[in-house]
Parts: structure tokens; sequence; C-alpha cells
């Protein structure tokens, strides 16, 4: 993973609103379910978990989009550009999309959620498959062995 100073910026693809992260992720993953293959036109979504005080925006306010709930999608009011989620459930997190993020490269996905909805031909390296989402007691360890596997 690129970090310069510890910082990683990344943007949404107009570049009118920034993102900026302190530190590595708590961990890294890829989401196969239906919603995210419709929201990113594709086979699954990539996304990496942060700590609520590690992350910054800047530039244009998002606005929230996809389904409204639970889950708040973020996206860039100009381009459209689906940017973070924010689970409250799931305490001060937020959850980037990766590919967002300059030099995503190396946030392979650590994890990988909605197996039971993926494409057959969807692969990932993931170390972890879940039907759904994993059980919430399974994510201190994960996010353990993640810090420790130098990801």
């Amino acid at each position: 993973m690129s970090e310069k100073d510890g910082v990683t910026e990344g943007s949404c693809r107009c570049g009118q609103v920034m993102l900026k992260v302190k530190g590595r992720p708590m961990m890294t993953m890829a989401c196969h379910c239906t919603g995210c293959q419709k929201m990113t036109s594709s086979a699954f979504s990539l996304s990496s978990l942060y700590p609520l005080e590690a992350f910054e925006v800047s530039g244009l306010e998002p606005e929230i989009g996809g389904l409204h709930g639970d889950l708040r999608h973020f996206f860039c009011p100009h381009c459209m550009s689906w940017m973070f989620t924010r689970f409250d459930g799931m305490g001060p997190f937020v959850n980037i999309r990766s590919a967002l993020l300059d030099d995503f490269g190396g946030f392979r996905p650590f994890i990988e959620s909605y197996t039971s909805e993926k494409l057959p031909w969807a692969e990932t390296p993931a170390r972890h498959s879940y039907p759904k989402f994993p059980p919430m007691e399974d994510f201190p360890g994960l996010m353990a062995e993640f810090a420790q596997s130098g990801n």
C-alpha cells in the first residue's frame, strides 16, 4: 500500500471531492452482493475500512445515495462516484471504495462477503469468504489477523 507520511489520498472521478486517510486500513474487503454489483456496474465492490477519526473529506459535500437506511452510501454530487459507506451499527468506522484511493493496487481484499450472490466467474485473492456479511463477533479476530498480515 502506498503511504506517504502515513497519509493516503484519493478522489472521486471528477476530482471535486477529495479523500484523505491516515495510516493503514483496518481491513480490506470485496463484496459480491447484488447491491454492490449494481452500484459499481461490476462483479463486486472493493473497500477499505478505516476508523472515522483517520478519515477526512474536502471539496464538494458528498450526498447520500443508493438505498437510504442503516447503511448510508455517499456519492460525489457532481460525477456521482460512490465514495464511501457509513454504518453506525458497526461503530465509528468508514468503508472507503478502495479504487478511489491513489495507488490502490496494494489494497488486495482480505475478506470477501456475500459469496452467496457472487457471479460464478468472479474470483478474488481474499483469505476469508463469507456467504453473507461476517458475523460481528468475527471482526476483532479478522482485524487482528489483517494487521499481522502486513497486507
